[in-house]
């Protein structure tokens, strides 16, 4: 199968991009379209400096450069679709010092696992939007929390307002990649993600070939029903361990390690253009967190008609395998530069990172690296 639209990249200048490690709020500029470059996606926006999934994180992305911003996106209890990483937001919000809200914690078993907080299906799109972002991992990102309580949570239509208000300023087009969190889930609930982004896209003229939108789902099913529905890319999220949460419920024996084998990967073709497995999937890692030897996963996908799109590079050393780490300090940065490099050595076309900013560096240094080869 052929990909519908192969994805375009425009680039920022190396310098101005490492100029913006200094400076992340100033906007970087702009270059000519360049075809085939590997692209930047900034995950949950620029989530290494601004709380996630907040407008100010997905503009701080695109002034970094990225190609695309990537909403997660869960229902709220009157349908309306809003950017979470997950539906539990105690640890996104400031919901657990509102004292209206303090009975609607609760425990609940989302896809296997139980969960004690509040969810976004218990709330209003009216009562979510009197709660404030804060950041997600205080221990690991303290800096983040200088901007907890001064966020909305932004609903999907206002990620794509704020996407076509800066592709016009940013000259450019900004992409979005919306991802489906937990799809057989919120089905069950009677609050099916898939009609609510269909209609969105298509609201906002953006279900066509030519958009500069990709959705993501780590189950199957849903990727399958969306491929009836919208003309835009689809990418098959592929996790390191486990199954998809829609093969466990149907008892499908199936895992995410099957899926990147090269007949998985032929099906994944038929429904979808992209994939976006973990690090780990493409570069393994021994125990000991140090890397081993490639897989054959992006030459197997390339062969198959597929992208490959893996998440995701963050900057501190928490996040780095053990080879690129600086020191034991889980919070300073490691040498992140070289694992981008690894990752772009196996030939992968984009690239998810909390870090956009350093991505495009990264990018356009080893772009200029392998232009003579």
């Amino acid at each position: 199968m052929t990909i519908r639209v192969r994805l375009t990249a425009l680039s920022v200048a190396g310098a101005a991009a490492l100029g913006l490690l200094a400076a992340p709020a100033i906007a970087a500029p702009n270059r000519p379209d360049t075809a085939d470059r590997v692209e930047v996606f900034g995950h949950r926006g620029a989530s290494g400096y601004r709380p996630e999934h907040t407008l100010a994180s997905y503009e701080l992305a695109a002034r970094m450069g990225a190609d695309y911003i990537e909403p997660d996106l869960v229902p709220t209890k009157d349908g309306v679709l809003v950017a979470r990483h997950e539906n539990e937001i105690g640890g996104t919000t400031d919901v657990a010092t509102h004292p209206e809200f303090a009975d609607r914690k609760t425990t609940k078993v989302i896809d296997g696992v139980e969960m004690t907080g509040w969810f976004t299906e218990d709330f209003t799109l009216a009562e979510l939007k009197t709660l404030r972002a804060t950041e997600r991992i205080p221990d690991i990102r303290p800096n983040n929390t200088i901007y907890n309580g001064r966020f909305e949570v932004p609903t999907f239509q206002e990620v794509l307002d704020l996407r076509a208000r800066l592709s016009k300023e940013l000259r450019r087009e900004i992409g979005v990649a919306p991802e489906t969190k937990h799809p057989s889930y919120f089905a069950k609930l009677g609050l099916p993600l898939e009609p609510g982004v269909v209609k969105t896209l298509n609201d906002n003229g953006l279900n066509r070939p030519n958009a500069k939108v990709v959705v993501q789902s780590f189950e199957v099913g849903n990727l399958k029903e969306l491929n009836r529905q919208l003309r835009v890319n689809l990418v098959q999220l592929i996790s390191n361990t486990g199954a998809p949460q829609d093969f466990i419920e149907a008892g499908d024996p199936r895992t995410y390690a099957d899926l990147v084998k090269p007949e998985g990967l032929r099906e994944i073709a038929g429904y979808a253009d992209v994939i976006g497995p973990d690090t780990k999937v493409i570069l393994p890692v021994n125990p000991d967190g140090y890397l081993t030897e490639p897989t054959t996963v992006v030459a197997d996908a390339h062969q198959a008609g597929l992208q490959v799109v893996p998440y995701t590079v963050r900057a501190e050393n928490s996040f780095l395998p053990a080879d690129f780490r600086s020191s034991t300090d889980q919070t300073a940065y490691g040498d992140v530069f070289s694992f981008f490099h690894a990752l772009f050595d196996q030939g992968i076309d984009g690239i998810f990172s909390d870090n956009p900013d350093i991505a495009v560096a990264a990018r356009d240094e080893h772009e200029a690296a392998t232009a003579g080869r």
